[in-house]
């Protein structure tokens, strides 16, 4: 989608919910997300792989782009995805994989 941004679903659910996006905002990414006791990588990668397991492939976008800024690899989060095929099921890693190649592009493999 080249030239196009997308709205985030917290963004665009602002419009009907505000007070819910509000929340998302503030405590969770004000307050939860800056707790010492989890790096914000580790963050990253329990939130992704709740998202896949929950099939919430419409939010694993704005988290992908998340994680990889927190220190996260591509590489990473195909392994996560590849290990939640067996916990959570191969369609969810399918659709995961699926909207993770459009968020970050193809894995490059040597």
């Amino acid at each position: 989608m080249a030239g196009t941004e997308m709205k985030s679903p917290r963004e665009a659910a602002r419009a009907f919910t505000p007070q819910l996006t509000g929340y998302v905002e503030d405590p969770l990414f004000s307050k939860v997300w800056e707790e010492k006791g989890l790096s914000k990588r580790d963050r990253s990668l329990v939130t992704v792989a709740a998202l896949v397991a929950l099939h919430a492939v419409e939010e694993m976008p704005a988290h992908l782009r998340r994680g990889i800024e927190n220190g996260v690899t591509k590489q990473e989060f195909s392994e996560l995805i590849t290990h939640l095929a067996f916990y959570a099921g191969f369609p969810a890693a399918i659709s995961a994989s699926v909207r993770a190649a459009e968020t970050l592009g193809p894995l490059d493999v040597a």
